[in-house]
């Protein structure tokens, strides 16, 4: 069992690249052991010797696939296994998908790799955990979830709508994971439009993050970081931030009954108890 007593132990999915990168480095930089979680090995690899480069100190990496969700359990019976604490788990890794796909588990993409895997990893793991933050984004007033059909989305596929309602279901799951699981600081935020591998199977989509004036990834990250470090004094419990400052979200990304609807309908999906 890894002793994590003297420094904090932060697990950072989507951490091959972008914003989850940018924060790994940040926080290993500041004295954090940093685990970082992804799906493609060679770019593990190349994230984990660019942490410690930086930081003086190579980070662990496991490797899953959210769009499988038999990797999650398994990624995270190994977590289980490797420590007996972790005080940061970064809910990072997610996707915009340009085309309708149907996951071997049976669910659209966006909706499992940015919402349904994530939520199987935390309850997995939520008796380790002590703060939770995930990624969500603006982009959530474009959601339209029913939690009694998570795959709607499949019928008339549009990517950045099905993205939308990826990050609604993120945000409406921080606040219920705040409320079931008061043992677990839970924050989300928006990072801002964010040059990152976003779109990168698009040409026009990778062009445009090229060429418009988006935040850098080092941007992207600053209230991830902000938000794993604040004095939990200082924060509102299930709360969504921007800028790290509180926001509020669009009413169809605030509503209890909702929130209640999709967690019930997620933990069915995943096979978690309710």
């Amino acid at each position: 069992m890894e002793d994590v007593t003297d420094r904090r132990l932060v697990v950072i999915t989507g951490a091959s690249s972008g914003i989850g990168l940018a924060a790994a480095t940040n926080l290993a930089c500041r004295g954090d052991q940093v685990v970082l979680v992804g799906r493609d090995p060679a770019r593990l690899r190349a994230a984990a010797a660019e942490v410690r480069e930086a930081s003086g100190e190579r980070p662990e990496v496991f490797r899953a696939d959210f769009a499988v969700l038999d990797d999650v359990r398994q990624m995270a019976g190994r977590l289980r296994a490797a420590y007996d604490r972790i005080d940061v788990l970064a809910s990072n890794a997610g996707a915009i998908v340009l085309q309708p796909v149907t996951t071997v588990d049976g669910f659209e993409l966006s909706i499992q790799a940015n919402h349904l895997a994530p939520f199987l990893l935390a309850n997995l793991l939520a008796d380790r955990v002590r703060r939770m933050v995930v990624t969500a984004s603006g982009a959530h007033r474009s959601g339209r979830l029913d939690p009694d059909d998570l795959n709607a989305p499949l019928r008339r596929y549009r990517p950045l709508s099905a993205y939308g309602t990826s990050k609604q279901a993120n945000i409406l799951f921080t606040a219920e994971a705040a409320r079931r699981w008061p043992q677990v600081e839970s924050y989300c935020f928006h990072p801002g439009v964010v040059r990152t591998r976003f779109g990168n199977d698009s040409r026009l989509v990778a062009l445009g993050m090229r060429l418009l004036p988006f935040r850098s990834p080092v941007k992207g990250a600053q209230t991830l970081v902000w938000l794993a470090n604040q004095d939990r004094s200082r924060l509102r419990a299930g709360g969504y931030y921007f800028d790290c400052r509180p926001r509020r979200p669009w009413p169809k990304a605030a509503d209890p009954r909702l929130a209640e609807r999709l967690w019930a309908a997620s933990a069915a999906a995943v096979g978690v108890p309710g």
